[in-house]
């Protein structure tokens, strides 16, 4: 049951991770210095505050400091209120890594192919969507996959605020039965079972795409 919570909250919060880290990414590369900025602030801001205080920061302070967020938790029984705040606390988590990752996957490119692109007569969103992406997603396949796996032992931080994901389970098995031994080696094998389900899936979409 545990491990359904973990896979669910990784899937969703990858979604969320790779959509906006993606745009982010894009935007502190563009040639709008405010934009830029305030991509640049998004990044830091996630990056530099520790995940754990992102959990509690969005369970406990947003829902009170916002009337219609709190009015739309109140609707929700408890194990969907903490699935939501995993989903979005470990997707914006992720997203400013992502983010970094898209910058420079984007900025290792020789600048003629932007210079091309316009060239031919693409508008700017163009350029990014056919020339510069393309090629940047490909380069940074190595690093995304260290994303994919620390997002999903991220999961186990989501514990803190009671969702019944894998960790949650562990602990509540090894404290009714005092087998902690058992249970926490069943719980290791099944995180390094997915993590290297997903750097071979991984791995394989690297191989499809190479240049």
């Amino acid at each position: 049951a545990g491990l359904g919570w973990t896979l669910a909250t990784a899937f969703f919060a990858w979604i969320i991770a790779f959509t906006l880290g993606s745009i982010v990414g894009v935007a502190r590369t563009t040639d709008k210095r405010w934009l830029t900025r305030l991509a640049n602030a998004y990044v830091e801001l996630f990056r530099n505050i520790p995940l754990l205080v992102q959990f509690f920061v969005w369970y406990f302070v947003v829902p009170g400091l916002f009337l219609p967020v709190k009015a739309w938790v109140i609707t929700l029984d408890p194990t969907e209120h903490q699935f939501v705040t995993a989903i979005v606390c470990l997707g914006l988590f992720t997203s400013a890594r992502i983010a970094e990752q898209v910058r420079s996957g984007i900025q290792s490119l020789a600048r003629g192919q932007r210079a091309a692109g316009y060239a031919l007569g693409l508008t700017q969103l163009q350029t990014y969507r056919y020339v510069l992406l393309p090629m940047a997603y490909r380069i940074i396949i190595p690093p995304l996959t260290s994303e994919v796996m620390s997002l999903i032992k991220n999961t186990a931080v989501a514990y803190s605020i009671g969702l019944v994901e894998l960790f949650f389970r562990t602990r509540e098995m090894g404290e009714m039965t005092f087998r902690f031994f058992e249970a926490f080696a069943a719980a290791t094998f099944l995180y390094v079972v997915i993590a290297l389900i997903a750097n071979r899936a991984m791995a394989f979409i690297e191989r499809r795409t190479a240049v």
